[in-house]
């Protein structure tokens, strides 16, 4: 296991923490790409990581990519979703995949003014 170098202030302290000590096995971060990890964030919304996980599995197998999620039909979404509650959280998503497909060319913005107009994403997510 990797010794992290010393830290100056908490935040990297706090990095320094989890680069030894945290969690690096979650399907999110296998790869870890602005999709898989906006999914995860919203998923992982009042509900446990060990909950999420085969959802996350299963709703990327169907919605690769944000164009997958943005091309899906209002029905095929909620199916994907049924058992997480909040079903607000995945149609904001589908909303918010949309606008990516329709408006940045299917990547999800880099820029925190960008991601704070999508559907569903506030300065929390």
């Amino acid at each position: 296991m990797a010794t992290s170098p010393p830290a100056d202030t908490l935040a990297d302290r706090i990095l320094a923490w989890q680069a030894d000590h945290g969690r690096h096995d979650l399907p999110w971060q296998q790869p870890r790409t602005p999709y898989r990890v906006w999914v995860s964030e919203v998923m992982l919304q009042q509900t446990q990581v060990a909950t999420v996980i085969p959802y996350f599995e299963r709703f990327i197998a169907s919605f690769p990519d944000p164009i997958a999620l943005a091309n899906s039909d209002d029905d095929t979404l909620p199916a994907h979703w049924s058992g997480l509650g909040y079903y607000r959280r995945a149609r904001h998503m589908q909303s918010a995949a949309r606008v990516i497909r329709d408006v940045h060319d299917g990547q999800v913005p880099d820029t925190l003014d960008d991601l704070l107009v999508l559907p569903g994403i506030g300065r929390t997510t």
